[in-house]
């Protein structure tokens, strides 16, 4: 069957193993001074290991592999103990994969391991499975609510400032899950890092009812990764629109050319606009394409 799994560049890779503990599955192991994939029953192409790579050696392919197998996995992880098991378990339910969850309970259930976790049904608010998982708080995903936000207007706080309009986290291309819920017929905001520190009134003009990504294509490393998950948040995610934000200057062009590479590639053909920015935050040109 095909499916994504991940793909290691073993000239950017140099061995140094973080991507190892970065995978609560155990899809990967370093062997003769490289990270290599050890199974792909056991990779779950979430792409958890793609964060603690420092070298950006880690990218998603979608390529003919064998099946994810959760009881495979479950049978890895058991002997290792509770709090490993427990991190792969948030780390399934953080990216919204109910089904390989419900097996994974399943098997403590048949097993008889763990029952006061089976009876929890890992809520979302449950301390023991925060205070257990290893998983970046950064990276998980969560919306925000935001009421009485209106499009130009930007509402104070209690205490005087004024409110965001942010209403996800994280914001980081990188980071982000393409399948994340909140992408559904969101509008997405592809930004450039800096167009928020140039524009004063960013939240209002630019984020106001919008879904946020960040990304500077010029110091990220990975870029291909970028247009995969852009493609990714059309076919799956779901996303309605695209709007990318740039400054003037003239690496930031690589950020369209990333949004326009993504559109080509996705099966879903989506509005896609391009907003450019002064360096004294002033647009200059918005058109779409």
């Amino acid at each position: 069957m095909e499916r994504t799994v991940i793909k290691i560049d073993e000239e950017r890779c140099n061995g140094c193993g973080k991507c190892v503990s970065g995978c609560h599955e155990g899809a990967l192991q370093v062997v003769n001074g490289k990270a290599v994939v050890v199974s792909d029953l056991y990779c779950d192409g979430l792409g958890a290991c793609i964060g603690e790579c420092p070298v950006g050696a880690i990218t998603l392919e979608k390529r003919k592999a064998a099946p994810y197998d959760e009881a495979a996995v479950m049978e890895r992880l058991v002997p290792k103990g509770q709090a490993v098991v427990l991190a792969h378990l948030k780390h399934l339910k953080d990216h919204g994969e109910t089904e390989w969850l419900r097996q994974g309970l399943d098997y403590l259930k048949r097993r008889d391991l763990y029952p006061d976790l089976e009876r929890t049904g890992l809520s979302p608010t449950e301390s023991r499975i925060g205070a257990a998982t290893c998983t970046c708080p950064g990276a998980t995903a969560r919306e925000i609510a935001r009421p009485g936000f209106r499009l130009a207007v930007t509402p104070q706080r209690k205490d005087g400032g004024q409110l965001s309009a942010l209403r996800q986290f994280p914001v980081q291309l990188h980071l982000l899950n393409p399948r994340a819920g909140f992408l559904k017929d969101a509008d997405l905001l592809l930004a450039a890092d800096c167009t928020a520190f140039a524009c004063g009134d960013f939240h209002s003009r630019f984020l106001s009812g919008k879904t946020l990504a960040i990304a500077c294509p010029k110091l990220d490393g990975n870029l291909p990764v970028y247009v995969e998950k852009l493609t990714e948040m059309i076919d799956i995610g779901g996303i309605g629109t695209l709007t990318v934000l740039i400054m003037e200057v003239p690496c930031c062009q690589g950020l369209v050319r990333i949004a326009m590479q993504a559109r080509e590639h996705a099966r879903r053909n989506i509005p896609l606009t391009i907003t450019v920015l002064s360096v004294s935050g002033e647009v200059i040109d918005t058109k779409w394409i």
